[in-house]
């Protein structure tokens, strides 16, 4: 029998982990989980997640990245477990719940545009772009709560670099997956899919902009974007896009999902303000996922020294 040491497997030779995992115990824990946390959106689900996701396949990081925080991290099972990803349902449980069947292998992403050398990437390509690192980044949610995670990828510059984008490339457009057959809890949610997001293009050349491929040392669970997703920690979590099939370097500002849904409550840039308040709540203040009392907000999410500089001379109340 060959057996392949960890170094040597490429993304097409692992085993996805809904492939190996018990579904009908998953299931039936789930179902466990969804009674005993049948307030959905309570504080209670809040500070006491579900337990029910196992690990996934380990990666090779490089490193810490300096971009890290030394705030104490959540926990594979607190991320795992409450979270969005509309595509499996508008409940923070749904995600964990409805995506274990979700098909991440074979994946590619396609890159176009305005682009000296537009391509499409594989999962092995991309893992090859740069070498891995862990970031462990805070991130805060527009409806005031807060994790942190350490993350593995790289930054998206990486990816830009090699497409090389022509000079009237001024904004970077974003794609997830949508497959009606394997995403049917996405109807009714209240937003169009597939799923879509932007950034200028300062924002996406920033290091702090991250393609991610892992979390806690480990490939990325369904329910938190597999196989690859963009992370960007000062702004509100809905940027983030996750299971990224498509990358467009674009003139004009791009539309968004949330912003294509309700453009006074999600503008384009959403970057983290605890000065700008959503029209139906408060932003002064956030809840971290496993705690009970409020912390504030902090402006850029605390990432201000870093990011700043890229909003000179704009009104962040107006360009929200």
């Amino acid at each position: 029998m060959l057996i392949k040491k960890a170094q040597d497997l490429k993304y097409s030779d692992v085993t996805p982990k809904t492939v190996y995992l018990n579904r009908r115990k998953f299931l039936a824990e789930a179902a466990v989980a969804g009674s005993a946390l049948i307030a959905g959106r309570s504080l209670w689900n809040l500070i006491s997640p579900s337990q029910s996701v196992s690990a996934n396949t380990k990666l090779n990081v490089a490193g810490k990245s300096p971009f890290s925080t030394t705030e104490k991290q959540n926990s594979y099972n607190e991320v795992s477990n409450y979270n969005n990803f509309y595509e499996f349902g508008s409940d923070k449980t749904d995600p964990a719940r409805n995506s274990g069947n979700f098909r991440t292998t074979p994946w590619s992403v396609s890159v176009e545009g305005e682009v000296e050398k537009p391509r499409t990437f594989s999962m092995d390509e991309i893992q090859k772009l740069a070498p891995l690192e862990e970031r462990i980044y805070r991130h805060r949610c527009v409806e005031r709560w807060s994790i942190v995670v350490p993350w593995i990828g790289f930054s998206f510059s990486a990816l830009i670099n090699v497409v090389k984008p022509t000079p009237k490339a001024k904004f970077v457009a974003f794609e997830t997956l949508y497959d009606k057959k394997q995403m049917p809890w996405a109807q009714g949610t209240g937003i169009d899919f597939p799923y879509l997001e932007g950034l200028r293009m300062d924002e996406a050349m920033h290091p702090l902009t991250m393609l991610t491929v892992g979390m806690y040392g480990e490939t990325l669970p369904s329910q938190d974007g597999a196989p690859v997703r963009l992370t960007v920690p000062w702004k509100y979590g809905f940027k983030s896009i996750k299971s990224l099939v498509k990358i467009r370097f674009v003139k004009g500002q791009p539309q968004t999902a949330w912003n294509n849904a309700a453009a006074n409550e999600y503008g384009f840039y959403s970057n983290v303000n605890p000065k700008h308040d959503h029209p139906r709540w408060s932003q002064a203040k956030e809840r971290r996922l496993g705690e009970f009392l409020m912390r504030p907000t902090l402006m850029f999410n605390g990432y201000g020294d870093q990011v700043a500089s890229l909003y000179n001379g704009m009104d962040l109340d107006r360009n929200f």
